[in-house]
């Protein structure tokens, strides 16, 4: 049993108490808590930046009783609040050592009702927290109900085998039954499955670093001078991140790093101090990503970027002439371009390189079958860095990150506000408001209505909504490419006011005086893709807002509440975090985890696979017998 300090709302506890036990746990006592390992106390509210967390929390009492625990933000607001926390001693500088009974996840975030997973006795329904007449100390249980109405009850000092079931399916799971044996009869046979799963991964892993790749060289002095003229302050993941990528750039296997962030949180810089480094040593760079306004996009930033430099970038998509693209092919073959950026074009059979050292995908989960498959023989070839803007649960980044080469940047850029959101439902005058208050801080509006058949419609109720001089514009996918260009163009260099818009917008189209974001029938949108729609605002320092429109007096699915809930309720900092878990309940993993892994979750959930998966992973790493063992049983 390893040691721990367990927090829940309703608790009654001393103050005292609590700070005598973050002392006895080595937590420094400060005047505010800013990293892991220290507490501050003022009058009855507590922070505490506990081990293996992102940020501090805030317990706040009532007299001795815990009324709320929140996680903050860097700017000390609340932004996720939870029942139940488990916080870990300051550990030892050292090796750490993986046990089976340690929580992947700190936050037990449970209500009454709730299906859980108890480590040792399975599947039950959480029926909330009761004080028992027992001996001893340990007053304070969990219920949990099992089949047959069987209770279960779990003393505090348990409460980290406890966490909630989050599967891929709508159905509710099965209760086990207690005692009967079954629980451990199922787990015993997961557990060899994802061992094998885990040997896989190790597999892949160990096969590829075998191939000799190009080793890149240090870092040249223009490197350096190319990453001090970045504008902004690096955030302490940005460099770590930046850092990982070079050492597997001058490592001699070939490259393949996940770099996974929150929207606008810096992945794109990581990748140019990649690709500038890449160039550095006469080795070209491909830059694939989804849409071809995202490849207009990184075209204008990274020429405005290397620009000090002799580097020549181009872009290759269906905006460009078949005469531009022509040229374009051959200056590749040539070697006369360093950088390129393109969509699924650049896959074609007619694109040949010189010398390619480096491709950068952007949300590889976007592209076809076919383009996937190219993308596998290429890896084989040069150096991969993938971006995805869609955050991983951090669970399953800790079960992983032994198999697979992972950056995650969870620290937002310094002095970014949250996006203010709003779900409301439709009203013009809501609208009009909405439009008018970012129009008089001489700002810019998304208005996005994801319907083509009638955007035009919907671009003359915001023209009669708004003042006759506001310059509007509409853009869709089906329109002329050129036209379209044209469009966002003007919209980037504020000769546009509000853009009436699809989708088209959703993948990385960065506009730095829109500020305000409103999203029509918002319930048809998938809880990523929304998040992902609000990070086209709220950029960089000005406060920014997004609404999130809903039909009057209809009633949403269940999913769709979800979903805009969700939403909502996290619209702090970092919150891409919290929404990848809440996605995760509703959709899935995406292509972390294949179909398979997907039937294994549902039947024992994420939480325990993830702990499962992270301990195969840690015992079949010492020793490649084992490997071999799990793939041939």
């Amino acid at each position: 049993m390893f040691r721990s300090l367990k927090f829940f709302v309703g608790q009654h506890i001393e103050l005292e108490e609590i700070l005598k036990g973050l002392a006895a746990f080595h937590y420094i006592r400060v005047n505010k808590a800013s990293q892991a390992g220290e507490f501050a106390q003022r009058g009855e509210i507590i922070e505490i930046f506990p081990m293996g967390f992102d940020s501090a929390l805030r317990i706040d009492l009532d007299f001795d009783k815990i009324h709320a625990i929140a996680t903050l933000n860097a700017h000390g607001k609340s932004i996720w609040q939870h029942k139940i926390v488990i916080i870990l001693p300051v550990k030892k500088p050292g090796a750490q050592t993986f046990s089976a009974d340690l929580p992947l996840e700190n936050f037990i975030d449970i209500n009454e009702g709730d299906y859980v997973v108890h480590n040792n006795h399975g599947i039950g329904k959480f029926l909330g927290i009761k004080e028992l007449q027992v001996p001893g100390p340990e007053k304070d249980h969990l219920i949990i109900e099992y089949q047959g109405g069987d209770r279960l009850f779990v003393p505090k000092h348990d409460i980290h085998l406890v966490q909630k079931y989050v599967s891929f399916t709508k159905k509710p799971p099965r209760l086990y039954k207690l005692g009967s044996g079954e629980w451990k009869r199922v787990r015993a046979a997961i557990q060899n499955r994802i061992r094998r799963f885990a040997a896989e991964l190790l597999h892949t892993q160990a096969v590829r670093a075998t191939l000799q790749g190009y080793r890149f060289s240090k870092d040249t002095p223009w490197q350096k001078e190319f990453e001090q003229a970045f504008p902004y302050q690096e955030t302490p993941d940005q460099t770590k991140s930046t850092q990982d990528a070079k050492t597997d750039m001058e490592a001699p296997a070939p490259m393949d790093r996940l770099i996974c962030g929150d929207v606008g949180y810096g992945k794109t810089e990581v990748a140019l101090r990649a690709i500038f480094k890449a160039v550095m040593d006469n080795k070209q760079a491909a830059v694939l990503v989804p849409t071809t306004i995202l490849a207009e996009q990184h075209y204008y930033n990274f020429t405005q970027r290397m620009k000090d430099f002799p580097v020549k970038v181009a872009m290759l998509s269906r905006f460009r002439t078949k005469g531009e693209q022509k040229t374009i092919i051959r200056d590749l073959s040539e070697g006369r371009v360093d950088v390129v950026i393109g969509t699924h074009r650049l896959l074609s059979k007619d694109i040949h390189f010189k010398d390619l050292g480096l491709i950068v995908i952007d949300e590889e989960q976007r592209f076809g079958v076919k383009a996937k498959e190219k993308l596998k023989h290429l890896r084989l070839l040069c150096d991969v860095l993938t971006l995805t803007a869609t955050p991983i649960p951090r669970t399953l980044y800790m079960a992983l990150s032994g198999a697979k080469d992972m950056s995650v940047i969870s620290t937002p850029p310094q002095n970014r506000l949250p996006v203010a959101t709003h779900i409301v439902e439709f009203d013009e005058d809501i609208i009009k408001e909405a439009l008018l208050k970012e129009l008089r801080r001489k700002g810019q509006v998304f208005f996005l209505h994801n319907r083509v058949e009638d955007i035009d419609r919907v671009g003359t109720i915001i023209k009669r909504l708004v003042e006759q001089h506001v310059r509007i514009a509409i853009a869709h996918g089906q329109m002329p490419p050129k036209l379209l260009e044209e469009i966002m163009l003007k919209f980037l260099s504020n000769e546009i006011d509000i853009l009436v818009c699809t989708s088209i917008i959703e993948s990385g189209i960065d506009v730095p005086n829109a500020n305000t974001l409103i999203v029509n029938r918002a319930d048809r949108f998938g809880l990523a893709e929304l998040h992902q729609l609000r990070g086209r605002v709220g950029r960089f320092t000005t406060h920014a807002y997004a609404y999130f429109i809903i039909p009057p007096g209809k009633t949403l699915s269940t999913i769709a509440k979800t979903r805009l809930t969700a939403l909502e309720k996290h619209s702090g900092l970092g919150a891409g975090f919290q929404i990848a878990y809440e996605d995760l309940q509703i959709r899935g993993s995406g292509n972390l985890l294949g179909q398979e892994q997907h039937g294994t979750i549902t039947m024992i959930g994420f939480d325990l696979y993830c702990r499962l998966l992270k301990e195969s992973i840690e015992h079949l790493k010492k020793t490649e017998k084992e490997i071999h063992n799990a793939l041939h049983p």
